[in-house]
């Protein structure tokens, strides 16, 4: 059922149409990217004042996926993430700044191996349409970075010609559609 407690609607991530992107260097010589493909969120919306709606957003960190076996496992361990104790990351909004019918921030805490950091995406709105059938969607993709260490992802290897194996910079890309819940309880009926 939709929640519209006066002109509050309630938006639900479609994993899907959602996927948040990450890069960060190998050998101080490439960037290696990968992505999180399994999350679940939702975004409560007044209408008359969407600046100040809600997101929170949990990402299924087992999802990760740089496409290489053996380095995936080595992200999911103790290690990095260590999914068995943490097995998810999460992100709840505290605060939007801008026009969110174009760019504009989402500044929020963003929980990783338990540790809590507040983090800024500068984001983008992309649209907002019905699909054929019928249900109301929005668009939007966001940017963002955070250095891996502030979260306890402190693993590391120094080279011998100097450097180190993986960068503490992340650079982080989020695109998402997201579905009236209205919709989806309909199309659950169906």
């Amino acid at each position: 059922m939709a929640t519209h407690a006066g002109n509050t609607t309630t938006w639900t991530i479609d994993p899907a149409h959602a996927e948040i992107g990450f890069a960060v260097r190998h050998l101080m010589l490439s960037t290696v990217r990968g992505r999180f493909g399994a999350m679940n969120g939702t975004i409560t919306v007044d209408e008359n004042d969407p600046n100040t709606a809600k997101i929170d957003v949990t990402v299924d960190v087992a999802s990760i996926d740089t496409r290489q076996e053996m380095r995936d496992n080595h992200l999911r361990s103790a290690d990095f993430f260590d999914v068995a104790n943490h097995p998810t990351m999460h992100f709840v909004s505290k605060q939007i700044k801008g026009d969110v019918t174009g760019t504009f921030k989402v500044i929020g805490d963003l929980t990783i191996r338990g540790t809590t950091k507040q983090v800024t995406l500068d984001v983008t709105f992309e649209g907002r349409a019905k699909d054929p059938w019928g249900n109301d969607r929005a668009g939007f993709s966001a940017t963002g970075k955070i250095n891996r260490r502030d979260f306890g992802l402190n693993w590391n290897q120094a080279l011998e010609a100097g450097g180190v194996v993986v960068g503490d910079e992340v650079k982080m890309t989020v695109d998402v559609e997201i579905v009236r819940q209205a919709a989806v309880a309909a199309n659950a009926a169906a």
